[in-house]
């Protein structure tokens, strides 16, 4: 998994046999192989750029002190806000710096969840938009906003994990292929066993003065 591996496969699946929860259970990454940091890396930055600017819009909102239910315009980098909505971002904000911080599966899987409640809060409240359910305080600025986050969240969460052509040194796709995973493992250590032998037998002869054959 350390070697890159620049193969595709054009008929996998996109999810395992075992279905996504079984995804979940076999692929774990090791951020010291360098296939596995780089999926982590994404997951990191896309949860730390979420968390930042729903941590800095909630401060914001309560440091203007309004109120916790209230129904009135009050914006805050032209979003619409409440207490309550305020209240939320902060919390939803310090669990993608949590995300950001742990990184590999958890940050994927907590951008995808996160993304996926992005969406639908954007349905949800351009439902009840101009009722009194809408409780959060939304405009349609905070809809369009809502599913922005949501599809970025979506997209940051699943990369490289949900594509039909990953490469062969992806921890995802080893997860849905163990046994073809074993064996062009095997077939490495093997070349690699090969080349070093090769590479002491020349060694070997330099030291006793002996000329390599020449094609």
């Amino acid at each position: 998994m350390t070697t890159s591996y620049s193969r595709y496969s054009r008929k996998e699946p996109r999810v395992p046999d075992a279905g996504p929860r079984g995804l979940l259970r076999q692929a774990k990454l090791d951020e010291h192989l360098p296939a596995d940091h780089r999926l982590s890396l994404v997951y990191r930055i896309g949860a730390g750029l979420m968390g930042i600017f729903l941590v800095v819009f909630g401060v914001l909102g309560l440091t203007a002190q309004i109120a916790f239910w209230t129904t009135e315009e009050n914006t805050v980098f032209g979003l619409n806000t409440n207490g309550a909505l305020s209240f939320l971002s902060i919390v939803v904000g310090l669990a993608l710096f949590a995300g950001m911080i742990r990184g590999g599966n958890f940050a994927s899987t907590l951008n995808i969840a996160l993304g996926v409640g992005f969406v639908l809060s954007g349905f949800v409240h351009l439902a009840v938009l101009e009722t009194g359910w809408n409780i959060l305080n939304f405009r349609i600025s905070n809809v369009i906003f809502s599913f922005a986050v949501g599809v970025a969240l979506l997209t940051f969460g699943m990369y490289g994990r949900v594509s039909g052509r990953l490469p062969h040194d992806n921890p995802y796709w080893q997860a849905r292929h163990p046994g073809q995973a074993e064996q062009e493992q095997r077939l490495r250590h093997e070349a690699r066993e090969r080349q070093r032998e090769l590479m002491d037998a020349r060694h070997g002869r330099r030291e006793r003065g002996v000329s390599p054959p020449r094609n």
